[in-house]
Formats: structure tokens, sequence, C-alpha cells
């Protein structure tokens, strides 16, 4: 039995998601984590082996034969790759390009979906990604499907230094046949267009009150 909360906030690349949901999560006390960290951890292991991230049945092979330790320090997730932290390769142009053609591996996403779901053991979290109310927690009532104007969002990407196209990305992550992006049934939709970081919080601490989430006691 689940004795832990979920609050699963999605959306597509530079929504806003990964912000939103550090900030809530330091507001209201609670594990955040980053989905999209192990999605872009096991592609930079896959590029690091030489590995065509094209080639699925390569990627399920050195899936296979890696150890991928997912913990927290602090209130924040962690993972390593065979014992290596990968940092700021993370967000590296090579991983950039590549992390979709990997996440769409079925078998990449049902080990990394099992190894999500087992923060709800170490306490009540944040989660954000692209199937989080979706695939991971379809049952939580806790919800946000974050979006922004695509050319918001090519600036956002832009400013930290990513210049891979948000609409490639759209399309990638929205055509897979394995766990798509999409809104999930029950999500409430907050577009951030127009909003700063700190409206932005408000707007989905409003929303999650709307759907019954009671704020831990401080």
């Amino acid at each position: 039995m689940i004795l832990h909360r979920a609050i699963a906030i999605d959306g597509p690349a530079a929504s806003g998601k990964s912000t939103l949901a550090r900030i809530l999560a330091q507001r209201l006390g609670l594990i955040m984590v980053n989905s999209g960290a192990m999605y872009r951890a096991v592609t930079w292991r896959i590029l690091q082996l030489g590995i065509d991230p094209a080639d699925r049945a390569a990627v399920v092979d050195a899936l296979r034969g890696m150890e991928i330790q997912c913990g927290v320090e602090g209130l924040d997730s962690t993972v390593r790759i065979d014992g290596i932290d990968p940092g700021d390769a993370l967000r590296g142009e090579e991983v950039n390009s590549a992390v979709s053609a990997v996440a769409a591996v079925p078998e990449v996403r049902e080990c990394l979906v099992s190894l999500q779901r087992d923060y709800l053991k170490l306490g009540d979290v944040v989660m954000e990604g692209r199937d989080i109310g979706s695939v991971v927690f379809p049952e939580t009532p806790f919800k946000i499907y974050m979006d922004a104007d695509p050319g918001v969002r090519e600036a956002r990407r832009e400013v930290v230094g990513e210049v891979d196209s948000v609409a490639a990305r759209d399309k990638a992550d929205s055509g897979r046949a394995t766990a798509p992006l999409k809104v999930a049934d029950g999500a409430a939709i907050l577009d951030t267009s127009g909003h700063s970081i700190e409206s932005g919080v408000e707007a989905a601490l409003e929303i999650l009150a709307g759907q019954g989430f009671v704020m831990p006691a401080r």
C-alpha cells in the first residue's frame, strides 16, 4: 500500500516544469524528482559506450548491464550510472540530441518508471517529466500539465545554451509509441508563457489546493 503522495508535473521541453517542481518541493518540504535526469543519465552512458542511440537492440543490451543508482541528497533526487555521477554532462548537446531516441525505447521506460515509483517509499514527492501523471502515477489526483508558447520555450532554451529545436523534441516526445507526452486524465493545464517564476508557483499552489492537496504542517 502506498502511503505517500505524488505531485505529477508534466510538460514539454522548456515549459518551466523543472524550476516549478524544484520550488514547489522546497516550499512544501517534499522530495523533488527530476525524471528527465534519469533518462539523460542512461543516454549519457549509452553515448559513453559508443552505442548508436537509434540502435534499440544495442541500447537494451547495454541497459541490462548498467547499474542505475537513484537516491536523494537533501530533498533532491540523484542518479549515478555504474557508480558515476554524470553531472553537467547531462545537459550537453550530445545528450540533448539523443535523449528522445533513448527514452522512446520501451525497456528503458519500463526500467526507469519502476525506479521512479520507488521514490514513494521514501516520502511525498514532486516529480516532473513527460509521463508522470499518465504512466508513473496515473492514480494521483495531483496533476499539472505545464505548457508555454513555442517561441517562449525556444528563448528559454537559448538562455541556458541549449539549441536543439523544441518543435523537434515535441514531435519526438509526443509521437513515440510508448508513453507519449500528453495531458494526463485529470491534469490541470498551466500555461507559463506570461508568468514569472513566482507567479507560476503561486498558480500551481492554487491548482493543487483545488485538487485537494493539503499543505503539510511546517
